[in-house]
């Protein structure tokens, strides 16, 4: 196992959404997504319960057809009033900022079927409610997952789109729909260069709220 020199700090400010920096030449080896879900599979549960499931998909034709999906889903979302480009800013700096993002999300939306991997982070439970209602229990096993991989070399992005087809996907799968949510997908690849850098974000003392609201 080789994984880049990086403090917990740097770890986890640099663990970004890869968009256009994702390799989409170079195939990821099965036990390197093995030694992810590993991993991942120590984050916290309640009840110390696994109900995370990890569906890797890495046949071509299925990449293709899960990448067809997301681009409808990602289609949707470009006419909806919600796209931040149809947000109305009141600086250039920002409107600027948003734009960069949505070009890196629009790239994503064309490429997605051509990441050598491609994961889906699940939840299960007895029934449809209980595995959408455990997603609590799942998220931190699917960001561990995620740092994992960024501790490789490897890029990933999490986005959510495909569950306007959630039952298309589940049928070309093989998912059981009634038991298991796909929570997120996640483009898996090898990063062009490895230099990431913390993104902009509010100072602490902005979102802390000490003893009370």
């Amino acid at each position: 196992m080789t994984t880049l020199d990086l403090t917990p700090d740097e770890l986890l400010s640099t663990t970004r959404a890869v968009r256009k920096r994702l390799d989409f030449t170079r195939p990821v080896p099965d036990e390197l997504i093995r030694e992810c879900v590993t991993l991942a599979l120590q984050a916290p549960t309640g009840s110390n319960v696994v109900t995370a499931r990890f569906v890797v998909v890495t046949d071509q034709e299925k990449r293709a057809a899960l990448g067809e999906i997301y681009r409808d889903g990602y289609d949707k979302f470009m006419r909806s009033p919600g796209y931040p480009r149809r947000w109305k800013f009141e600086d250039a700096e920002t409107k600027a900022q948003y734009d960069k993002m949505s070009s890196s999300a629009e790239y994503l939306g064309d490429h997605m079927g051509d990441a050598p991997a491609l994961v889906l982070g699940c939840s299960t439970g007895p029934d449809r409610y209980s595995a959408v209602a455990g997603a609590s229990n799942v998220l931190p096993s699917i960001w561990s997952f995620m740092l994992a991989a960024r501790a490789r070399g490897l890029g990933t992005a999490w986005t959510t789109l495909h569950a306007l087809r959630e039952q298309e996907i589940a049928q070309l799968l093989g998912i059981p729909y009634d038991n298991v949510a796909q929570l997120v997908m996640i483009p898996l690849a090898y990063t062009l260069g490895t230099d990431f850098k913390p993104a902009p974000r509010p100072d602490a003392e902005e979102v802390i709220h000490w003893n009370q609201w």
